[in-house]
């Protein structure tokens, strides 16, 4: 079929992806697969792979935030010490470790965003603690090994 005649099964493709997510992800495969470059809905196809980046930050971003805040939250609330505190500080870690196993690159990303996620987990910390947000300090107060470290707690 030429590029032309294809032209409808694209069209069709392009349709099932606001129909039916799932099968248009299969069909995508089954095309790519077997070099069926015209039937491929490539705007498509093309915002997927860009989503799947955007969502692998936002990921990473917000384990990030959760660690940042439990670390705070167990370095200046020390009577709200919990177990629960300290597995949800291990589940957000290995998030991370995974994410970071997938991507090392984005290792690079977590240094850029570090300070803007800290700021935000201090919010975050203030509102859940109740404590005033000029209590947490404004530099961030923990080196990224530490806060990737599964057994590293503030004292």
């Amino acid at each position: 079929m030429t590029s032309l005649g294809s032209q409808p099964n694209a069209l069709a493709a392009a349709a099932l992806y606001g129909q039916d997510y799932y099968r248009w992800l299969e069909a995508t495969l089954v095309q790519l697969r077997a070099g069926a470059w015209s039937e491929v809905d490539w705007p498509d196809l093309l915002d997927e792979l860009e989503d799947m980046g955007k969502r692998q930050k936002n990921a990473l971003k917000s384990n990030l935030r959760v660690v940042l805040m439990h670390l705070l939250k167990y370095q200046y609330q020390p009577a709200g010490r919990s177990n629960s505190w300290r597995a949800t500080l291990r589940e957000h870690r290995l998030r991370l470790a995974d994410e970071l196993s997938d991507s090392p690159s984005l290792k690079g990303y977590m240094s850029t965003v570090l300070v803007e996620c800290y700021q935000q987990a201090r919010g975050l910390a203030a509102d859940e603690t109740g404590l005033e947000l000029d209590q947490f300090p404004e530099p961030l107060p923990f080196r990224l090994d530490d806060i990737l470290n599964i057994e590293f707690l503030p004292e």
